[in-house]
């Protein structure tokens, strides 16, 4: 219900985008988010954007990732810049729906972003 995109091999330094489109019995969201989860480590937030606008950014993200996306449209993107060999994690999508329909959290299956060095 949450799919990714975009994921890949890119060079240090470079750009990647990543694309997420939620469908099926997800009617509206609250907010979605990045996550990532590299080898051997827990999953940790990259950054979210709710149904105002309003984004955050783990330390890692800020100034190199832009999140965005239409939330009403239920799609997120992650503009990632200057990536590094420790950006090299799994992607995740997630997205919170509102209080009136369960509150219920859902998870993408994960896109690969390695980079090389």
């Amino acid at each position: 219900q949450l799919v990714e995109s975009g994921g890949g091999l890119v060079q240090v330094g470079g750009p990647l985008r990543l694309s997420c489109a939620a469908s099926g019995n997800i009617s509206s969201v609250n907010a979605m988010t990045w996550h990532r989860q590299a080898p051997g480590q827990k999953r940790v937030l990259v950054a979210a954007i709710d149904v105002r606008g309003s984004t955050t950014y783990a330390d890692s993200a800020k100034g190199r990732f832009t999140i965005s996306g239409d939330i009403a449209k239920k799609t997120v993107y992650l503009q990632m810049g200057g990536l590094q060999p420790e950006d090299t994690a799994v992607y995740y999508c997630h997205a919170l729906t509102p209080w009136y329909e369960g509150g219920k959290e859902y998870w993408g299956s994960g896109t690969l972003v390695t980079v090389s060095s």
